[in-house]
């Protein structure tokens, strides 16, 4: 990662391989999550995928054999090198709680994700 977006990155980012369904209208591509943070994922670019930079999309990351989703509307903010970066717009309540105990299993941080969660409304 080049060391502009490095600087520019607000909140912790936890690698976590799981599937991914990246859904528009009719339209739903599988993939695989490479990273996820309280503001977006990054995901492996879906065979036969055709999006662009700001197109909204929903994307659900299956945390439990298809029990469980972190799902949220997001926007693409990047692609680069075989994946696509997605910024969360919106998320709802289940799924912010499932994302902050992810983030907070994975990092061993619980007070980091309580300044970050506090950083979301500034962000």
């Amino acid at each position: 990662m080049n060391s502009s977006l490095t600087n520019k990155r607000r909140f912790s980012r936890v690698d976590f391989n799981t599937s991914t369904t990246i859904s528009r209208g009719n339209h739903h591509w599988q993939s695989h999550l490479v990273d996820i943070s309280l503001k977006g994922a990054l995901v492996d670019l879906p065979e036969g995928w055709d999006g662009s930079i700001g197109d909204e999309y929903q994307v659900a990351v299956i945390l439990k054999e298809d029990e469980v989703a972190i799902k949220m509307a997001a926007s693409v903010a990047h692609i680069q090198d075989s994946r696509i970066g997605f910024r969360c717009e919106h998320i709802d309540s289940n799924s912010i709680t499932h994302l902050r105990r992810l983030m907070e299993l994975n990092l061993g941080d619980a007070e980091l994700v309580n300044r970050e969660l506090s950083m979301l409304d500034q962000a």
